[in-house]
């Protein structure tokens, strides 16, 4: 019994320890037995499937939310102001150079150098002498607008700049307000009147003033921020309108600096006033920066030039004297000035360090005349309308012709005749020699274009001051000054009989001498001429130039500064002057009229053009303003 008894305890401790370790075992197992199946054995295990599958669904909501605010986003860049993360604001006035401010004081300085003439003088009352201009090109009218075109054309176009739409459009309109204000109120004040004698609304230019606001919003969205050729697109435009402003005579060079002066402030104010009301809104891309500490640049400028002013020619410059006989005067002289010069250039440079670099310069300097002198008197050469009384030797005869009658000669009925009076203004065109004679200015501007190599030096005043200098050697080449004179008016004929005496043909018959010679007169059918020929020119000759200068630059970005400068250029050169007053004698005149003119020695050279020719070392400064590129 007692056997039994322990064989039973022995199977139910068996069997308890069985089950326990079933108990244990089948939880372990049922993650392979139930794979796929809810699981209720092991709640924590329940837990983290539950977690994984939250996480998922977050992720996915995530995705979810940032392509709808991506989406959200992109649509937003159209809103007025929205502000792109990350942008920095700009403080009141950060980027306020104030450049404007000498050259609009240039343009003050030089206001009283105007040229010599009003272009259309038939306002006052010169019906018989004018100098019209014939350059004439409306580009100028469409370059003005060229910084604004391109602002809104890389916009449209999706090319991200400085600002949104809204502060964009807020930024453009402020500088165009304060540039307005400006100008109108300063041209309205000043009462300036323009070179063609127009209207007295010339300084300063409002043109070159909207070209230059424009260059400035180019400048400050795509320029500071994308590449700095925006901005040296939008300036170079700028100044090559401010120059055709000038060429076409509607402005003085005065006008130009100082219009250029107010866009700069203008553009520069206009954005400074918005950064201190929107401060950090609208606001899409900082501003560029670079690391090079050498001082590599490309830039254009615009200067006034200075220096020699005038060219004086004598009758000792005449080349080929004796074609013209006593006439001439050796002793006396006459000048041609000129008035300030406008100056553009562009610039470069390489710096192998802080201190010295190799490049080059290309210049343009038009010199316009303020006085031609007396080669473009045309009102003066309405005298040749008498010609033949112009020369002693006509007068030394129709004197003894009518002396030998007891009669003297009648200057007066002379004129008539030609349809003059006394001041000899016409006033019979219809038996009048010349009726109308104009001077057609074709180009009233000497012009040098000058390309120069060189040494450039660099001394570093600071983080942001350094002063410059060079030493270039180039080539001078000359456009020349050309003024056309036009003519129109009746041919003139005179009756003679002539004696051969020796072997050569001379006037008058035998013992009385021209006796046969009557008064100047229309032809039998009233032929009429027209003539246009050159009538002025001034050039020069291909030369050597020399050139150093001194500047002073201020880096106001990593890649942008501007320099104030003063250049010094030294050239020599053979000018020249061709000078052909009478040349619509030869048109005015019957061969037989001619014949007279011919053979009398001091009327023979009014046939003939004059050539002068001197040589000449000129002295140039040019102070002006550049903008650079910091390569």
């Amino acid at each position: 019994m007692k056997k039994l008894l322990l064989t039973l305890c022995v199977m139910a401790a068996t069997m308890a320890a069985t089950a326990e370790e079933l108990t244990i075992s089948v939880p372990e197992m049922e993650p392979k037995l139930t794979y796929g199946e809810p699981m209720g054995y092991r709640p924590e295990l329940s837990l983290n499937m539950m977690n994984a599958n939250v996480n998922a669904t977050a992720e996915a909501d995530a995705s979810a939310l940032l392509s709808t605010t991506a989406a959200a986003r992109k649509n937003t860049r159209w809103e007025w102001m929205y502000t792109k993360p990350g942008v920095k604001p700009y403080k009141f006035m950060d980027d306020m150079t104030f450049v404007g401010l000498p050259l609009f004081a240039a343009g003050l300085a030089i206001k009283g150098d105007k040229a010599m003439f009003r272009v259309n003088d038939k306002a006052n009352g010169k019906k018989n002498a004018q100098l019209l201009s014939d350059f004439k090109t409306k580009i100028d009218d469409y370059t003005q607008y060229f910084g604004p075109a391109m602002v809104v054309g890389l916009k449209l176009g999706g090319v991200e700049g400085r600002s949104s739409w809204g502060r964009l459009l807020a930024s453009a309109g402020m500088s165009y307000a304060i540039m307005a204000g400006l100008v109108n109120g300063i041209k309205y004040t000043a009462k300036e009147m323009r070179p063609d004698g127009s209207t007295a609304n010339s300084w300063p230019s409002g043109h070159t003033a909207t070209s230059f606001v424009g260059a400035t919003l180019l400048h400050k969205e795509y320029g500071l921020t994308r590449s700095p050729w925006f901005s040296v697109a939008g300036y170079g435009v700028a100044t090559a309108t401010g120059v055709m402003r000038v060429l076409n005579n509607r402005h003085w060079v005065s006008d130009v600096m100082s219009g250029a002066g107010i866009g700069i402030v203008s553009g520069e104010l206009g954005y400074a006033l918005c950064d201190l009301i929107f401060k950090g809104r609208g606001l899409l891309r900082n501003d560029l920066e670079i690391n090079n500490e050498k001082p590599s640049f490309f830039s254009i400028s615009m200067g006034v030039g200075l220096g020699n002013k005038s060219i004086e020619f004598a009758g000792s410059d005449l080349q080929d004297k004796e074609f013209y006989g006593p006439n001439v005067d050796d002793d006396g002289a006459d000048l041609i000035k000129f008035r300030a010069a406008t100056v553009v250039d562009a610039e470069g440079a390489y710096f192998f360090n802080k201190y010295i670099g190799v490049g080059g310069r290309l210049r343009v300097r038009a010199m316009s005349a303020k006085s031609f002198g007396s080669y473009a008197d045309i009102a003066g050469y309405m005298g040749a309308l008498a010609w033949l009384n112009m020369t002693d030797a006509y007068e030394r005869y129709a004197s003894s012709i009518y002396g030998e009658n007891g009669a003297t000669f009648d200057f007066d009925e002379y004129l008539r005749r030609l349809g003059c009076d006394n001041g000899l203004n016409v006033v019979d065109p219809s038996i009048a020699p010349c009726t109308n004679m104009t001077g057609i200015v074709k180009s009233d501007h000497l012009a040098e274009f000058t390309g120069s190599v060189g040494l450039y030096f660099n001394l570093p005043l600071g983080k942001r001051f350094s002063l410059g200098s060079k030493l270039l050697i180039g080539r001078s080449i000359t456009q020349e000054l050309d003024i056309d004179g036009y003519a129109e008016g009746y041919v003139k004929d005179i009756e003679y009989e002539a004696t051969i005496r020796n072997g050569e043909l001379a006037l008058g018959t035998d013992g009385k001498p021209m006796a046969q010679i009557g008064y100047p007169h229309n032809t039998a059918d009233n032929e009429k001429y027209t003539d246009q020929w050159d009538f002025v020119t001034l050039g020069a000759d291909n030369s050597t130039s020399w050139g150093t200068g001194l500047s002073l630059t201020y880096r106001y970005k990593s890649n942008f500064s501007w320099r104030i400068y003063i250049d010094y250029d030294y050239t020599s050169k053979n000018y020249m002057l061709t000078y052909d007053p009478f040349h619509f004698l030869k048109f005015g005149l019957t061969h037989s009229a001619q014949a007279i003119a011919s053979m009398t020695e001091n009327a023979a050279y009014l046939m003939l053009p004059m050539t002068y020719k001197k040589k000449k070392e000129m002295h140039f400064f040019t102070a002006g303003l550049s903008f650079l590129v910091n390569l």
